[in-house]
């Protein structure tokens, strides 16, 4: 059966930690003009003020873009901001709650390290995407649990059972993902790769989404 996928494919941006907006909101600008679909606003160590300032101004640049925005952890910050949606570690909430009110064409992601458990409960409670990594050793996770291609592969054909209306949840692959070791996670079977440090820290952003992006159309 052939089936479209409920969350948009390929190069999904995660904000790095930085307190510097202007870089920020340029950065996610180059990004976007070389190829990002989506981004993922995670911040862990601003002061709340720099924080909520911050992804105002992060909200607006994505609106301006068509730039669907989710939010880390938080499903109530994402309602309470009107973004496009959250992601949900393991103990960021209910994800049954989340869904409830964060309803399509609203995005609820979660994470499911290496355990495609998780993902089937995940499935269950009708999220848009299931999430496994670190699937390489990650400079912002250094401690992460690891994922193998299998557990990318197995999530894949979770989401394959759980479709409906010729539609699926997507398999998205996180953790120390480079130009040089995403073609393996997509092969296996990842829809979109999460994407940090190698992408934001690039010395032109711009053209390393381009990089990204060739790795998707190699890969199909």
């Amino acid at each position: 059966m052939t089936t479209t996928l409920r969350f948009p494919s390929g190069l999904y941006g995660i904000t790095p930690e930085w307190d510097d907006t202007d870089r920020l909101l340029k950065a996610v600008s180059e990004a976007h003009r070389g190829g990002m679909t989506v981004l993922q606003w995670r911040r862990k160590l601003a002061a709340p003020a720099l924080a909520t300032a911050q992804l105002n101004e992060l909200l607006a640049l994505c609106r301006e873009l068509s730039l669907p925005l989710l939010i880390n952890d938080g499903w109530k910050v994402a309602l309470a901001v009107a973004a496009d949606g959250a992601h949900l570690g393991r103990d960021d909430g209910d994800l049954a709650e989340a869904r409830a009110v964060l309803s399509p064409p609203r995005y609820v992601g979660a994470s499911c390290y290496d355990q495609p458990e998780l993902a089937r409960l995940a499935l269950e409670k009708n999220v848009d995407y299931v999430a496994f990594g670190a699937m390489f050793s990650s400079s912002v996770k250094p401690d992460a649990v690891r994922a193998l291609p299998e557990h990318l592969q197995q999530g894949r054909a979770l989401c394959q059972a759980f479709a409906h209306d010729n539609r699926r949840a997507a398999v998205v692959a996180i953790g120390g993902i480079t130009p040089e070791n995403a073609l393996e996670v997509i092969q296996a079977g990842a829809d979109s790769i999460a994407v940090i440090s190698s992408l934001f820290e690039a010395p032109d952003i711009y053209e390393r989404a381009r990089q990204f992006n060739r790795l998707f159309t190699a890969a199909h």
